[in-house]
């Protein structure tokens, strides 16, 4: 199995930015397909972006485009979220999640078999 912990979220004004990570342990990580979702209270969890196991694919949210960034750096076991020009929409619980890459589509929650804790982020309006 993978075990994923997040760091990095916090509270941040309209317009401001964080950088999200999440590091991996247990089996080899640059086997993975690895993707962030983000859940706000009372509401489904959603896609945000994915990224391949080389990190020549990634994949983002329409919502997300041109603001964040998806990368990994296997050599240190994480991938980290690039956070920029933040609304209070961006408000949620922020997960990331491990699959074998071309098991299922990578915008499928239900594909992913790894998961962390979540990482709150809180942006002020």
């Amino acid at each position: 199995q993978v075990q994923l912990v997040e760091s990095g979220g916090g509270l941040v004004q309209a317009g401001g930015s964080l950088r999200l990570s999440c590091t991996a342990s247990g089996r080899t990580f640059s086997s993975y397909a690895m993707s962030w979702f983000r859940q706000a209270p009372g509401k489904e969890r959603e896609f945000v972006s994915a990224i391949s196991w080389s990190g020549s694919s990634t994949n983002y949210a329409d919502f997300v485009k041109g603001r964040f960034t998806i990368s990994r750096d296997n050599a240190k076991n994480t991938v980290y979220l690039q956070m920029n020009s933040l609304t209070h929409e961006d408000t949620a619980v922020y997960y990331c999640a491990a699959k074998e890459y071309g098991s299922g589509n990578y915008w499928k929650d239900g594909n992913y078999p790894y998961w962390g804790q979540g990482t709150q982020v809180t942006v002020s309006s």
